[in-house]
């Protein structure tokens, strides 16, 4: 979701959403005793601190939406859902980051030495906004695949009823299927669960981004 980053850790709103800010550089360790500290979250990236911003109604609306019918349908299976405040580190990628939408089988797997900070995520969504959006289809997505748990991915737009879906298939080999339309109907296959689009954006009301909004 970002761009280069900021050392300076300032309060600001969450759901989370980086913004570019000037760059200094840091360590992971050094990172992780900043981010304790904080009232509000930031992502690392290769030794950048991005702080995160409030997002916009619709995007909170549509990750309330999805990450509550994903807690509910599968609450009596082996999974966990979480959404927006928990933290994700990629060894390969060497990046700290908060996912709107995350779902674990099985047992957490946790980053070394560390009990607020997981590794193995098995699906992951991310709200589209119009700053974020390259970011997220493009060397965030490259991240995510070095993680050997992760095998679904979905891309929902903000401001229409779109969803980008990314599913492996095997060794580097991914599969995409997009849909468009309220009627449209999104398959997590690992999971078994299916979602209309029109659940999807209950109550948001599309609105195109502000030129000058970056949430």
């Amino acid at each position: 979701m970002r761009a280069h980053a900021a050392a300076t850790l300032c309060p600001l709103a969450k759901p989370m959403i980086a913004q570019p800010q000037l760059s200094s550089t840091y360590s992971p360790e050094e990172y992780l005793d900043l981010e304790v500290a904080s009232e509000v979250r930031h992502e690392y990236i290769h030794g950048e601190i991005v702080p995160m911003t409030g997002g916009t109604p619709n995007h909170n609306q549509i990750l309330l939406n999805l990450a509550g019918a994903l807690n509910f349908v599968l609450r009596q299976k082996p999974y966990q859902v979480f959404a927006a405040d928990q933290r994700l580190w990629i060894p390969a990628a060497e990046i700290y980051t908060y996912p709107d939408v995350m779902v674990v089988e099985g047992e957490l797997a946790y980053q070394a030495g560390r009990r607020d900070t997981i590794t193995n995520p098995l699906v992951i969504v991310e709200v589209l906004s119009a700053s974020t959006r390259s970011y997220d289809r493009g060397d965030k997505f490259a991240a995510y695949r070095t993680i050997d748990s992760f095998c679904e991915y979905a891309l929902i737009d903000q401001y229409s009823a779109h969803v980008e879906h990314h599913v492996k298939t095997g060794v580097k080999q991914w599969l995409m299927q997009e849909y468009d339309g309220l009627d449209a109907v999104l398959n997590l296959a690992v999971l078994e669960f299916e979602i209309s689009l029109r659940d999807i954006y209950n109550k948001v009301r599309f609105e195109q981004p502000d030129s000058e909004s970056t949430s």
